[in-house]
């Protein structure tokens, strides 16, 4: 038997070409880098075989944006966010059974529009959203019990737009504003 080199090079896939040419095409429309370097770039990107060879095509260009869609999912049990935690722009919430929990009263909405899809089998959801949201739960579909929500007049203009939608089997959803003002928005 015959061992592997220790520092062998990493090779590499069409996912992560694709992924360089998109951060390559996104610098290029920020006016990062010219259309000459753009075209030199493209060509280390499309020919690489490993990430050393891939490494010089991304070299110097500005660090990818954190993701804006996060994902929580449990088979059973319980999903609970509450305080001061950080709503991606798109919030997928999945549970074969069990009960969720997103207090969004206190956390740090950055984005004008906050999608939460829930994928739910058994087992309830409450949702507590900022006193000035706006709620729209038209893309919701329940299978057994009603959606128990009183939509509120907003207080002025500001607030965020919370869309849930998803399917909600044995379960119900409740949403509710909370009575606080809401946290820092960025």
């Amino acid at each position: 038997m015959t061992s592997l080199p220790e520092n062998r090079p990493q090779l590499i896939g069409d996912e992560d070409r694709d992924t360089a040419v998109r951060r390559l095409q996104e610098a290029y429309a920020a006016g990062h880098i010219s259309s000459e370097e753009m075209d030199e770039r493209l060509g280390l990107a499309l020919t690489a075989r490993t990430r050393g060879d891939l490494a010089p095509a991304l070299d110097s260009l500005p660090e990818e944006a954190a993701p804006s869609t996060s994902t929580i999912a449990v088979a059973g049990g319980r999903i609970k966010r509450r305080g001061a935690w950080r709503v991606p722009r798109t919030l997928k919430v999945g549970s074969a059974y069990g009960r969720v929990r997103l207090d969004l009263s206190r956390a740090v909405i950055e984005h004008p529009v906050i999608d939460i899809e829930l994928e739910m089998g058994t087992g309830g959801a409450a949702i507590t959203v900022p006193r000035d949201a706006i709620v729209d739960i038209e893309g919701l579909a329940t299978g057994w019990k009603d959606v128990r929500y009183k939509p509120r007049t907003p207080s002025g203009p500001g607030g965020p737009t919370i869309r849930i939608s998803g399917t909600m089997g044995y379960g119900r959803l409740k949403v509710r504003h909370s009575w606080r003002r809401a946290a820092a928005r960025r």
